[in-house]
């Protein structure tokens, strides 16, 4: 297994980051296999989703109505609703895995990797690229 570590700045917001040109880069020349996406972090998960045109903006809105930040959460240090991005790798894996052929991410015309993270506290976040050949 071959892998490497992205370190992603999230920055002060909440936010919905787009991995797949790394994701890209790291299999490009790898033959066919699986790649694992792994966030090692209790409050981001990783999802599949249409970027660019809103969505990444609808998830962030659906994550406010499932996860209200006022609501009262029981983990409650750091910024005021802070205890909801604990809750979201429950909602949102952290890890996902995209098959791979011929170096290829066999991703959908509209499908791209991302990172989402709702904490604000953490601006610094690290994601490890794994491919298994097979």
């Amino acid at each position: 297994m071959e892998t490497t570590t992205l370190s992603v700045r999230t920055g002060a917001e909440e936010c919905v980051c787009d991995l797949t040109a790394a994701a890209r880069r790291f299999v490009t020349g790898r033959g066919s296999g699986l790649l694992s996406v792994f966030v090692p972090h209790a409050t981001a998960g990783l999802a599949i989703l249409e970027l660019g045109s809103g969505s990444d903006a609808d998830l962030l809105a659906a994550l406010a109505g499932l996860l209200p930040v006022d609501y009262k959460w029981y983990h409650a240090h750091g910024s005021d609703g802070h205890g909801r991005s604990h809750v979201l790798p429950a909602l949102i894996a952290p890890s996902l895995t995209v098959p791979v052929l011929d170096g290829r991410l066999l991703l959908g015309t509209w499908q791209s990797i991302a990172l989402v993270d709702l904490n604000v506290d953490n601006p610094e976040r690290t994601v490890r690229l794994s491919f298994l050949s097979g």
